[in-house]
C-alpha cells in the first residue's frame, strides 16, 4: 500500500468548463498507479470540479448557460471585492463540487464512456487553478 501527492496547474480563460481527465490520466500513468481509490480537490472556492458528458460541447454550453440564468452576474452582492463575477462564483461554487473520488483498476481511471472529469471555472477573467491529487492503493 501506498500513498502518493502531486498537483497540477491549470490556466483558465473565463468562465468555462476544461477537460481535465488527460491530466489525471497522466499522474496514473507517471506515478505507476496500479490500483486504488485517488482523491482530486481543487484549492479554490470560485472555481469547481464535476463529472459530466464529454461528447457534445453543447453540454458545457448548456450548463454555463444554465448557472448563469439561476445566479445572473448583476445581482448585487455585499461580497464583491474582486468584481461583480465574484460572490455568483462562489455560489456557483457552493453548488457543486470542489473534490471527486475515483477508482483505479488495473492502471485505468474507472469513468463511464461519455464521462470526463471538468474544471468549471465560475470566474470571467483568467486564473491559474490548482488541483492536488491524493492516491491511496497500490
Amino acid at each position: 500500500m501506498k500513498q502518493i501527492t502531486d498537483s497540477f496547474m491549470i490556466e483558465t480563460h473565463g468562465e468555462s468548463l476544461i477537460d481535465i481527465t488527460n491530466h489525471i490520466n497522466n499522474l496514473i500513468n507517471k506515478n505507476k498507479l496500479n490500483s486504488g481509490i485517488i482523491n482530486i480537490s481543487i484549492q479554490h472556492t470560485t472555481a469547481s470540479l464535476i463529472v459530466q458528458e464529454n461528447a457534445d460541447d453543447y453540454v458545457k454550453d448548456d450548463l454555463i448557460s444554465f448557472f448563469n440564468k439561476i445566479i445572473p452576474k448583476d445581482t448585487l452582492f455585499r461580497h464583491n471585492y474582486e468584481g461583480d463575477d465574484d460572490m455568483p462564483a462562489h455560489i456557483k461554487s457552493s453548488l457543486n463540487k470542489t473534490s471527486c473520488t475515483f477508482s483505479v483498476l488495473k492502471k485505468k481511471l474507472k469513468i463511464g464512456i461519455w464521462q470526463g472529469i471538468f474544471l468549471f471555472e465560475h470566474r470571467n477573467t483568467k486564473r491559474k487553478r490548482e488541483i492536488f491529487f491524493h492516491f491511496i492503493g497500490d
